[in-house]
C-alpha cells in the first residue's frame, strides 16, 4: 500500500475567489485514518487557512458531513483506504451556500426543523410517576429518534435541490420520532406543516435519502408512512368534518 495519498480539496475564499477552486494535498495514508484526519494534518500542518466543520470524531455530533467524491459522508467514518490509489475529491455538502471552503450554510435547515416541532409536545402535565413506555412503543418511534442532524440526507436529495422550499427527508423524519412516541401530544400541531405541498407531497420517493443516511434512520420511509396517515385524516375530514363531531 502507497503511503499517501492526495486530497482534492475544494477551497472558496470570499474575499479574494470569485468562484470556487480546487487544491490538492498529499497526506498520509494510514489504515487507520478517515478522510477527517487527513483534513486535520492538512489544517495542523501544511495548509492552516482550510475551513470545515468537525467536532466529536465519532460520527455522533453530524457536523463533519461533506461530499466525498461525489457522495454525502461523514468524514469521520469515511476511510482514506476505501478509496486508495486515490485521488479523494473532498466538497462541501451540495444543495446548500458555501460559506467559506467545506463550511456550507445550514440556516434553512435549522429554521424547517423547528417548523416541525421536534420535541415532546403535551397538552396536559405528564403524570408524576415515571412515564413507561413499552418495548413495543419504543420500537415505534426508536428508528428515527437516530438522526443526528448531519444534513447528509438533505445533499442527497434530489427534491430539495430543485425545490429548495421542501421541508426535507430530515424534518419530516424527526417529527415521525415525536408522532409517534406515546408520550408526545403534538401529532396535530405539526399536521399542517408536514401536510403542506412543500411537506410530504412534494416528495417523489426517490430514496437517495436513505441510502445517504449514517444511522440507518430511514427518512424515505417516515415520509411514505406519514403520505398515509395525512390521506387517512384528510378522508376522515371530508367524511366527519370537525364540526360535526
Amino acid at each position: 500500500m502507497a503511503d499517501q495519498i492526495t486530497l482534492q480539496v475544494t477551497r472558496y475564499r470570499p474575499e479574494q475567489d470569485a468562484e470556487p477552486t480546487v487544491q490538492s494535498y498529499e497526506v498520509p495514508l494510514r489504515r487507520e485514518w478517515v478522510v477527517l484526519d487527513g483534513l486535520n494534518h492538512i489544517k495542523d500542518q501544511v495548509d492552516g487557512t482550510l475551513s470545515y466543520r468537525w467536532s466529536c470524531r465519532m460520527g455522533v455530533c453530524g457536523s463533519c458531513g461533506m461530499t466525498v467524491n461525489g457522495d454525502p459522508k461523514l468524514t469521520c467514518a469515511t476511510f482514506l483506504t476505501d478509496y486508495a490509489p486515490g485521488p479523494v475529491r473532498v466538497e462541501p455538502l451540495r444543495n446548500f451556500p458555501v460559506i467559506r471552503d467545506l463550511v456550507v450554510e445550514i440556516g434553512d435547515f435549522m429554521r424547517k426543523l423547528a417548523q416541525v416541532k421536534p420535541w415532546l409536545v403535551r397538552d396536559e402535565p405528564p403524570p408524576e410517576e415515571e412515564f413507561r413506555q413499552t418495548p413495543a412503543e419504543m420500537d415505534e418511534y426508536k428508528q428515527y429518534s437516530m438522526c443526528i442532524n448531519c444534513m447528509l440526507c438533505y445533499s442527497a436529495c434530489p427534491v430539495y435541490a430543485l425545490d429548495p422550499d421542501f421541508l426535507g427527508p430530515a424534518a419530516i423524519a424527526l417529527a415521525q420520532r415525536y408522532n409517534l412516541d406515546s408520550r408526545d401530544q403534538g401529532a396535530e400541531d405539526r399536521r399542517d406543516v408536514l401536510s403542506a405541498a412543500e411537506g410530504v407531497w412534494a416528495c417523489t420517493f426517490v430514496g437517495e435519502c436513505t441510502t445517504a443516511c449514517p444511522k440507518g434512520v430511514d427518512p424515505a420511509g417516515a415520509i411514505q408512512r406519514y403520505k398515509l396517515t395525512a390521506a387517512m385524516q384528510s378522508l376522515k375530514d371530508f367524511l366527519w368534518p370537525r364540526g360535526s363531531r
